[in-house]
């Protein structure tokens, strides 16, 4: 299963989780089956809440979940639509968060967990 985790800076599979996927300046990609990583840039990090083209993102790169901390609806729905699943993140590694979700212990985000904005107090449970 590869699975695509938001970073702000790349320190392989100890990189932290970032907040949001849209506004994350990088990702990391994982096998993790194999643990093997490529870190790529946020091609769509630009945008304005709620425009989020998360394939746009992923540059091409085939993936089959993301990891992240927060999510808006429209990311949400485009990820799903393509097939792509996706977690809320834990406190921790990208290690970490792997063994977590290989234990099934992460939350899979439906359009009601999603977050409604970027400003202060936007209700993120994150």
């Amino acid at each position: 299963m590869k699975v695509c985790f938001p970073i702000a800076e790349n320190t392989g599979l100890a990189s932290r989780v970032f907040d949001h996927f849209g506004s994350a300046p990088g990702f990391l990609l994982v096998d993790i089956t194999t643990n093997e990583f490529k870190a790529i840039d946020n091609g769509n990090r630009i945008h304005q809440a709620g425009a989020c083209n998360p394939l746009a993102g992923l540059g091409g790169h085939d993936v089959d979940a993301v990891v992240v901390g927060g999510i808006g609806r429209g990311a949400l729905y485009k990820l799903n639509a393509a097939g792509i699943r996706a977690f809320k993140a834990q406190n921790g590694s990208v290690a970490d968060n792997i063994l977590m979700l290989k234990e099934g212990l992460l939350q899979e985000y439906l359009p009601g967990h999603t977050c409604g904005g970027h400003g202060h107090g936007h209700g993120c449970s994150h």
